[in-house]
């Protein structure tokens, strides 16, 4: 949904901001994006679950924008910096991620001590 959002956004904005990534960085995101899809389901934490889906489908966004226009369209300009939806997203989700994560710990502090 937050993929689909993002692109759909700057399909429809036009721009004069873009920003050229290297191929490294989209390769990262797209990393980051997978480890994200892949390790979060193991946490018994919906909270961990829904920000790690929101990072990710913004990290997904900047790698297929970084591709399919050989740099992230900025399209949301706001005090002089400009960003798009998949840079909200990532914000967002990786604040609920960390909130998340923090609680689950806290929550489940007697587990940690446990051997693996």
């Amino acid at each position: 949904m937050v993929l689909g959002a993002a692109l759909t956004h700057e399909v429809l904005t036009p721009t004069p901001f873009h920003h050229t990534r290297s191929a490294g960085v989209l390769v990262l995101a797209a990393a980051i994006a997978l480890a994200l899809l892949a390790l979060a389901p193991r946490v018994q934490s919906l909270g961990v679950a829904v920000g790690a889906g929101i990072a990710a489908g913004g990290a997904l966004a900047t790698f297929i924008s970084g591709i399919a226009w050989s740099g992230v369209p900025d399209p949301l300009v706001r005090h002089g910096i400009a960003f798009n939806l998949a840079d909200l997203a990532i914000a967002l989700g990786d604040a609920i991620l960390v909130a998340a994560v923090l609680v689950h710990g806290w929550t489940h502090r007697a587990d940690l001590r446990r051997a693996v």
